[in-house]
């Protein structure tokens, strides 16, 4: 009668087993710490938002929405009070309109240029030296406007004042170009090399294949970098307050001063207006304007993402 080998062998409940109680206390440390870090950013947001909101009722308690809505003029500092936020909106709506008529397509070209048409080597380096620009800071672009750009600009256009919506919204054009090539460079660089093949076989060019296949295929990150870019134009604050000016006044002439709606929460956030008043107010209204803007552009890039995204196996 033969005996059973695996008879002799131990049972499971008897082989050893690591001690991992550390272990688990250690990673539920980290799901906390990692919990409490997200709860903290969404607190913050939501006070945030709050602020601005309560800020923002009481202002309206004083000054009517077809007042801040219709009025032509922004004089919330001057003892004859206008209330009209179409004169900030309009300059902020030129120097955006001036930043991305240089960022888009220059972003654009660069991306392509990285993704589809440099080497690996080369690729390596232009890409980190393109993103050095995003860490200039903006103050210095502000002064490299007003003292640079506009003095060059003005030897061409002689009517150009020293502070303009011209020349703030080319620097700011340049200083956001590494965003859009960026996140552009990156969505050209994940379309699979399946889809370009494809094309190639079929007797396309390579400029054919980038413009038929490559682009249609990262049409959603594109446009995700070019909202994203268009939103950072809008808030950006040092480059405008510098070179633009403070001259709130209703009209597109890019030769003139101007107020963006965040050079005028720069100019009364300054401390001479005293706090509480109407006129203090006014950021949090001109905030919250600035705010559903900005809102109404992200759910716009995540809606047109979610659309259009393409998804490849």
């Amino acid at each position: 009668m033969t005996s059973n080998p695996l008879s002799n062998q131990p049972s499971n409940s008897n082989l050893w087993q690591p001690n991992r109680t550390l272990s688990k206390r250690v990673e539920t440390g980290v799901k906390a710490l990692f919990a409490l870090f997200a709860f903290v950013s969404v607190v913050t947001t939501i006070g945030i938002v709050l602020t601005l909101i309560f800020e923002t009722v009481e202002f309206f308690q004083e000054v009517s929405i077809w007042q801040f809505l219709t009025d032509t003029q922004w004089t919330p500092l001057f003892t004859n009070k206008q209330f009209g936020i179409m004169v900030l909106i309009s300059a902020t709506l030129l120097t955006s309109v001036i930043a991305i008529a240089v960022a888009l397509p220059l972003g654009l070209l660069a991306a392509i240029c990285l993704s589809e048409y440099a080497p690996a080597k080369l690729r390596k380096w232009l890409k980190p030296a393109l993103e050095v620009l995003a860490g200039v800071p903006t103050v210095v672009f502000g002064y490299f406007a007003l003292f640079t750009v506009t003095p060059f600009l003005q030897t061409f256009i002689p009517g150009m004042q020293g502070f303009n919506a011209l020349s703030a919204g080319l620097v700011l054009g340049i200083s956001i170009i590494p965003l859009v090539a960026s996140l552009s460079e990156d969505a050209l660089y994940s379309v699979p090399r399946s889809l370009r093949e494809g094309a190639y076989a079929l007797g396309s060019t390579k400029r054919e294949t980038i413009i038929s296949v490559v682009l249609p295929a990262a049409l959603s990150g594109i446009v995700a970098s070019f909202i994203l870019a268009i939103s950072r134009a809008i808030g950006e604050t040092m480059i405008l307050t510098i070179a633009a000016g403070q001259n709130p006044q209703l009209g597109f002439n890019p030769l003139v001063p101007i107020q963006t709606m965040t050079a005028y929460i720069v100019q009364v956030s300054k401390g001479d207006t005293p706090a509480g008043s109407l006129a203090y107010k006014t950021i949090f209204a001109v905030g919250m304007t600035l705010f559903l803007i900005t809102l109404a552009l992200n759910i716009f890039s995540y809606w047109f993402v979610r659309r259009f995204r393409e998804k490849y196996e």
